[in-house]
């Protein structure tokens, strides 16, 4: 899948989420509590450019338990469903403020100003998805991040 410069209203469309029009929390812990299907996952992971087992381990969960989930049509527990969902949230915002998907990868892996961490780093668990959400927003609107 080609994602170079794909806008960002269109990365929900390319992992066939259109249906799920995830668009704040409350929409995120209703689906999560559904249960995320795994080609989710892989469709995500495709669309954004990174390893699925880069992906897995930001999850918290190993990429041979996503592969056997799969093989029986497991769906991701709610934890890691809305740890996900959130992740596409973000990476939607991301895109809406970068451009493209690389772009927004770029920012994510360079250190914050004044510090040596990354944005990548806040991704291993929800809140810290939601404090890169909240950079962004500052970004959009001009303060310094």
């Amino acid at each position: 899948m080609e994602t170079d410069n794909l806008p960002y209203y269109n990365l929900l469309h390319a992992i066939d989420l259109e249906k799920q029009a995830i668009t704040n929390d409350v929409e995120i812990f209703r689906h999560a509590k559904q249960g995320v299907d795994l080609t989710v996952f892989y469709s995500f992971a495709a669309a954004i450019k990174i390893p699925n087992k880069l992906l897995a381990n930001l999850l918290h969960v190993s990429s041979r338990t996503m592969s056997n989930n799969q093989q029986v049509k497991k769906r991701l527990e709610p934890v890691q469903g809305e740890h996900l969902l959130k992740l596409i949230a973000l990476y939607n915002k991301g895109i809406e403020l970068f451009g493209t998907v690389d772009e927004f990868n770029y920012w994510l892996n360079k250190p914050f100003w004044n510090t040596e961490e990354k944005p990548v780093d806040w991704l291993i668990t929800p809140g810290g998805v939601d404090l890169v959400a909240q950079e962004l927003d500052r970004s959009g609107y001009g303060y310094p991040v």
